[in-house]
């Protein structure tokens, strides 16, 4: 909760407190209840704004207020209550209280955590049109690949800029933004209204900090379904360190994708067979080689932006998470601009031809990859293309290990510990898709083991955590490949 939340709630049991044992004839102390508490009531609606999960307590404190003012007043009639009576009403109260207070714990106004490295990071968005690819996941034969993606890098914020909001700030288009969410879990739409409060640490459109020499660069790639906004804190503690990193929205298979002109697009994406993945994997994987030729031309001025000659092309990493992880893969795997490939909690969509492992790779899967691993090797001998797609997989990963490259899991982890999702609420462990690990622990190892291998791979620095077992991080097990 924030701070004038709390006042709030302190504010409405202190004024219960006075209602229950300060006697009417001290005025004083009701009065001064009554001041302390309006002003915390207003500075709180002022300054950090309405929130649904706290209707209970405006509504308590707005009638709190006014039985204690009536009660010092002088021309209150006395009004006896039997103490079984007005301890019933106060034990409501209460209980009220805790509900909304509750609901404001669990499901809190979030803000991402704060980049570990010494830079300051900037943001900007960019909106990308493939002339040459129709969009055959719409039906209009006449729509071109529309792409939003957002560039983060280090910067000074000479201009002390604040933080951006994590969500859209047009109160339209949040609104627009929200509604899909809201659609596509059934929910109205002001469940999510106070996303609008969720901060980043990034700072919107200011320059990129000076360097003698250009900044390595990071693609990253959501999971399907889901979209960019899920990685912002991925995104800020690699430009923190020093690197230019590229989020992509993959459109019609993200909650929602947002145009600047207002447009909202949501899931349209159909994905029921092996077949439907590698067609939609190939679409995502065109993406990231597009977005490639755009950040060249942000480079070499043909478009002008403010990241003329400042990105190392010659050192390019991408990453992914989930279908976005599969897409890293195999983008690395085809396109000879890409140095090397982190791929969080991905299946691969495309095992067929991908056995020469010539780049540096490295798998991050989830706590539940080790039992994954035993159901599998007990069901192996199946004759199915699904067993066989996996089994094709494990020999992949395999491949990586022996050609020098990592492959761990992380225990505690679950599918959705790899995004930003495990900030915006503790019940969604109850959901099983974040594990049992503190949120902000499982973000800092995965952040630590990204940055570690991109540091070595795109900088020629480091390598210390993804050589094996550190005592720092013991939820982190290296994979053996005589398991696989």
């Amino acid at each position: 909760m924030r701070l004038f939340e709390i006042l709030l709630v302190l504010s409405c049991l202190a004024l219960l407190l006075d209602l229950l044992f300060i006697k009417r004839s001290v005025k004083k102390t009701g009065l001064g209840l009554c001041i302390g508490s309006s002003v915390i009531f207003v500075v709180q609606l002022l300054v950090e704004g309405y929130r649904w999960q706290l209707l209970l307590v405006y509504i308590l404190m707005a009638l709190l207020l006014l039985i204690v003012l009536f009660r010092h007043s002088r021309k209150m009639v006395n009004i006896k209550l039997g103490k079984l009576l007005k301890y019933s009403l106060s034990s409501i109260i209460v209980i009220l209280l805790v509900v909304s207070t509750s609901l404001s714990v669990y499901l809190p106004v979030f803000h991402l955590p704060k980049p570990d490295g010494p830079e300051k990071v900037g943001t900007q968005t960019f909106h990308f049109t493939d002339q040459n690819r129709d969009e055959v996941l719409t039906d209009d034969q006449s729509d071109k690949r529309e792409l939003m993606v957002q560039i983060w890098y280090p910067t000074e914020n000479s201009n002390n800029n604040k933080s951006e909001a994590l969500f859209p700030k047009d109160k339209e288009m949040f609104k627009k933004y929200i509604q899909t969410y809201s659609n596509s879990l059934n929910l109205p739409d002001f469940v999510f209204d106070y996303w609008k409060y969720s901060r980043t640490n990034s700072y919107e459109n200011v320059e990129i900090l000076p360097s003698t020499s250009p900044y390595p660069l990071v693609l990253l790639s959501h999971g399907m379904g889901t979209s960019r906004v899920l990685h912002a804190s991925q995104a800020e503690n690699l430009a923190s360190h020093g690197f230019i990193v590229v989020t992509i929205d993959h459109t019609y298979s993200t909650f929602a994708t947002i145009f600047p002109d207002g447009r909202v697009t949501d899931y349209k994406t159909k994905m029921t067979t092996i077949d439907d993945r590698r067609k939609i994997g190939n679409i995502w994987t065109q993406d990231v080689e597009f977005v490639i030729n755009q950040i060249e031309k942000l480079n070499s001025g043909a478009i002008e932006s403010q990241f003329k000659g400042k990105i190392d092309l010659n050192n390019i990493g991408v990453m992914g998470h989930s279908f976005g992880g599969a897409t890293a893969f195999n983008t690395t795997y085809l396109d000879h601009r890409i140095k090397a490939e982190i791929n969080m909690d991905g299946s691969l969509y495309e095992v067929e031809n991908r056995d020469v492992i010539n780049k540096p790779f490295m798998f991050i899967r989830s706590g539940s990859f080790k039992d994954w691993l035993v159901d599998f090797k007990n069901d192996k001998n199946s004759d199915n293309e699904i067993n066989k797609q996996l089994s094709d997989e494990l020999h992949i990963i395999k491949n990586v290990i022996n050609q020098g490259g990592s492959a761990i899991y992380v225990e505690g982890t679950q599918h959705f510990n790899f995004t930003d999702l495990q900030f915006y609420s503790e019940l969604i462990k109850l959901t099983g898709i974040t594990g049992d690990i503190n949120g902000k622990r499982g973000s800092s190892i995965v952040n630590q083991y990204v940055l570690d291998f991109f540091n070595k791979q795109l900088k020629g620095t480091g390598g210390n955590l993804i050589q094996g077992p550190n005592d720092m991080y013991p939820e982190v097990k290296f994979i053996d490949p005589e398991d696989l």
